[in-house]
Formats: C-alpha cells, sequence, structure tokens
C-alpha cells in the first residue's frame, strides 16, 4: 500500500489519455519482449513507463560497445553484462512494482520448448532472425496470442518510413518479402508487422578505426558470426517506440 500514491502520481500524465480504469487494466497485463536490441529495448522502456505490470525479458546477448550507438540498454557501464540484467535493473529503477523477468535466452526452435508462451498477454518479436521470428510467430498464434513483428530497421536512415501493416500488405522491406512467404507456407493467414518502406541504403563495408579494436564485445553474436549491420540511433528506436503504442492500444482496446 505504501507506494500507490507514489505510483499514481508517476503515472498521472498517462491516466490523463486513458483514464483510472485504463491504468488498471495495462497493471494486469503480462508482455513478453524478444530481443532486447534497438528495438526491443525502447519498446520495453515506453511499456515500463506506460504502466504494463509484468514484463518478461528474453535475450541471449550482452551489452557491446557497439550497441552504444542505439540501444537504450547500453551504456559503458553495462559493457559485457547480459542484456537481460541491465534491462531489468534499468526497468526497475523506473518503476519498482514492474514484475520484471529476464530470460537469457537465444529463441530459436530448440530452445523454444522451454519458454512458456500462454502467461502472457501479448508478445513484441524484436529479434533479428527468420528462423526463431517464425517460430515465435507461429506458437504464439496456436495459442491465441497477439503478436506484433519488427521487420528490418538496419540499413534504413529515415524513421519517418516506419509504418505499420499487415505483413501481406507490406512493401519494399526484405525481411518482410521473406516472411511473407515462410508465412504463408506455415498456413499464417495475418501478422502485425513494424516495417519500413525505405529501401535498405548502400553501406560502407570497410571501417578500419571501429574493427582493430572490438573491445569487450568480442564475446558478442555479431562477432562471433562476424557480421555486422549498419544501424544508427533513430530508426530502431522509433521503430520499438511504435511497437509499445500498438501494445498499448491493443491491450486497452483502442
Amino acid at each position: 500500500m505504501g507506494c500507490e500514491p507514489a505510483m499514481t502520481e508517476q503515472l498521472l500524465r498517462t491516466a490523463m489519455l486513458y483514464g483510472a480504469e485504463g491504468i488498471k487494466k495495462l497493471k494486469k497485463r503480462r508482455v513478453a519482449i524478444f530481443g532486447i536490441g534497438g528495438v526491443g529495448g525502447h519498446c520495453a522502456e515506453a511499456l515500463c513507463r506506460s504502466g504494463v505490470g509484468a514484463i518478461g525479458l528474453f535475450d541471449g546477448d550482452i551489452v557491446d560497445i557497439t550497441n552504444l550507438n542505439r540501444q537504450i540498454v547500453a551504456t559503458h557501464k553495462t559493457i559485457g553484462r547480459d542484456k537481460v540484467a541491465a534491462m531489468s535493473e534499468r526497468l526497475l529503477d523506473i518503476a519498482p512494482d514492474t514484475a520484471v523477468e529476464a530470460h537469457k535466452l537465444f529463441y530459436l526452435p530448440q530452445t523454444a520448448d522451454g519458454v512458456d508462451l500462454s502467461v502472457y498477454d501479448y508478445i513484441v518479436d524484436a529479434m533479428d532472425t527468420i528462423t526463431a521470428k517464425l517460430e515465435l510467430v507461429c506458437r504464439a498464434g496456436a495459442l491465441g496470442i497477439p503478436v506484433i513483428s519488427s521487420m528490418g530497421a538496419a540499413g534504413k536512415l529515415d524513421p519517418a518510413a516506419l509504418q505499420v501493416a499487415d505483413v501481406y500488405e507490406t512493401s519494399v522491406c526484405p525481411m518482410a518479402r521473406i516472411m511473407r512467404g515462410e508465412l504463408r507456407k506455415r498456413g499464417v493467414e495475418a501478422l502485425k508487422v513494424v516495417y519500413s518502406k525505405e529501401p535498405p541504403v548502400n553501406t560502407e563495408p570497410n571501417v578500419p578505426e571501429v574493427i582493430q579494436d572490438p573491445g569487450p564485445g568480442d564475446r558478442s553474436r555479431d562477432n562471433r558470426r562476424g557480421k555486422v549491420q549498419a544501424s544508427n540511433a533513430f530508426v530502431p528506436a522509433v521503430a520499438g517506440l511504435i511497437i509499445a503504442s500498438e501494445v498499448v492500444k491493443d491491450l486497452l482496446g483502442i
């Protein structure tokens, strides 16, 4: 009871938009976020600040020095830490009464059985691996749990080009094209996505000053695979905020 007045005041401006009943409803909802990177991290924080009562964080990666350009979980203090642990700590510093669950896990077909999706009211797919995205979407669909999926945010410059649509109504985005084909094979008839209509830009393949000193991030997933994608601070962040907005609106029936 002691923290209720503080929390009421903290969410006052949000309650002015959604009403007291809306805040009560959000407090009872559980949302899972898969992928705590540039998109998922901003989404997680926005949902926490909006008053979602329980948030599950799923990611097996650590914070890398190259994440500093775009990921809200990345600071010089968090480099080398598990992303889910650092993000959990950040969310609890914002809203201590949020039930945050941190799962250090790369979600893939071979690990999916260890995740109980049925406990969540909404699922956010902010992963960058097609196989993982398809597995998550299909399993959530079988359970009747709504999903929103982020398409490709790398190699984009213009956050204003982001849109919300059904995956079958998308264009331009290469990841969305692959997802359309694979989901059609699996009989998935619809999937809400955030995608960009901006064509991927040509990127500079040689940046010696970065790859000469990878720092602690030599343990990260991208560096282990020898694959780094171009990105900036704007597009992934806006994609994550758009996703959070869609989740809140759907949970409240707006």
